[in-house]
């Protein structure tokens, strides 16, 4: 029998690093256990993580088929999300007015964008690299720079997608708010590119999880699916990341730019949520509503396996470390555990609320670790407001303590 651990301890690093993260898109589709689950992420998983079609330095074709939803007799049809649009009208703020003239410099220990126990350098140390002060504070603007380009990239895709939703949706107050999503994720593109472009000067490329989840949302002609993807998993996991974000970080100007983000996308999840919750109840078979909460799984998994910043890895450690062990690096820094909890304390109330949690799948959410986030509040329960309240409590708490 061949030993591939011997085989690829053989290869030069760079080979070694590649054939390591075609084994691991491997195991992570292997896992899959619906077929038709398999069958519509799996070209995209082959586009995204063995293509890499994210990363090769050109724009990227992604073919949609939807149909688009008319009415023409204009119907108000939906009164909580006419009431949804018009808080949204009232919410729209302008990127421009955010203090831009603020002077944000990325290695400055005293406004630092991460605290410094966001990692845990002992790891780095076990595995025989030793970073100086001023080392760790380039790995800290290397990893705030990684996760934000992360959020940059999900809200070209929200921005795309929000797009599909507002022609496919059959709601018509649906529409309306939808027209206002349009422009929320068109200004939140705006503003996070201009903060890495012109603050931080360092932009990454996207992850290849997070392009496979976009490239099968963009790819899937069932407006239900777009929703579910985008609205509920794919926001309502920013959600909490940006909310851990705004905690954390000490940055004026960023901090001030996520306050403004969260309050748009408390409102774009709570519309996932009243769109999806009367649908799934009675508009669905048990097959198709089976099919939909495998998918909500196996992407809630997909999106937590996002967070292991590879790319980071492959700029600065590549050679220094193996894979596994800046695998092992992130999984046990205390900040990204956090931001783990943190968005999926966001998607799972979420999930329950519009009925995509049987006991049939919350056994597999127990045993990925997840079901301590059942009980949590669902969108339409929670806005923006309270979300700021509840973080800036917690805030003075972190200081505090």
């Amino acid at each position: 029998m061949v030993d591939f651990q011997l085989l690829a301890s053989k290869l030069p690093t760079r080979v070694r690093n590649q054939l390591e993260s075609y084994m691991e898109a491997l195991e992570i589709f292997r896992e899959v256990r619906d077929p038709k689950v398999l069958a519509a992420l799996g070209p995209s998983g082959i586009r995204g993580m063995l293509l890499q079609r994210g990363k090769q330095g050109m724009p990227t074709k992604i073919r949609s088929n939807h149909a688009a939803y008319f009415d023409w007799s204009y119907p108000h049809d939906h009164p909580e999300m006419a009431e949804l649009y018009r808080r949204a009208k009232r919410g729209q703020w302008d990127g421009e007015s955010l203090p831009w003239d603020t002077s944000v410099d990325p290695l400055n220990p005293e406004v630092p964008l991460l605290p410094k126990n966001f990692v845990d350098l002992s790891v780095l140390d076990r595995f025989g690299v030793h970073l100086n002060e001023s080392e760790q504070l380039k790995l800290g603007h290397s990893m705030a720079s990684w996760m934000l380009s992360q959020f940059l990239h999900g809200e070209q895709g929200a921005l795309f997608a929000a797009a599909q939703v507002t022609e496919s949706v059959q709601f018509f107050d649906g529409k309306f708010y939808g027209a206002t999503q349009v422009m929320d994720e068109g200004r939140h593109v705006e503003v996070f590119h201009r903060y890495l472009e012109t603050k931080l000067g360092k932009l990454y490329q996207v992850n290849d999880n997070l392009f496979v989840i976009i490239d099968s949302l963009m790819s899937d002609s069932r407006w239900d699916m777009k929703f579910l993807g985008m609205q509920i998993m794919v926001e309502g996991l920013a959600l909490g990341a940006f909310g851990l974000l705004y905690k954390m970080t000490k940055e004026p100007l960023l901090k001030e730019l996520l306050r403004n983000v969260i309050q748009d996308e408390a409102r774009h999840v709570h519309y996932g949520v009243l769109a999806l919750r009367e649908h799934i109840a009675n508009h669905l078979t048990e097959a198709e509503r089976r099919e939909r909460e495998d998918w909500a799984f196996e992407v809630a998994l997909l999106m937590r396996n996002r967070f292991m910043a590879y790319e980071v890895f492959e700029e600065h450690y590549e050679g220094k470390l193996t894979r596994a062990q800046w695998r092992e690096f992130v999984i046990a820094s205390p900040g990204l555990q956090e931001f783990r909890k943190t968005m999926f304390s966001r998607l799972v109330p979420n999930l329950r609320e519009i009925g995509l949690m049987s006991p049939r799948i919350m056994k597999r959410y127990e045993e990925a670790g997840l079901m301590q986030y059942f009980g949590g509040l669902s969108a339409d329960k929670l806005t923006g407001d309270q979300m700021i309240q509840e973080l800036d409590e917690q805030s003075v708490a972190l200081v505090a303590a």
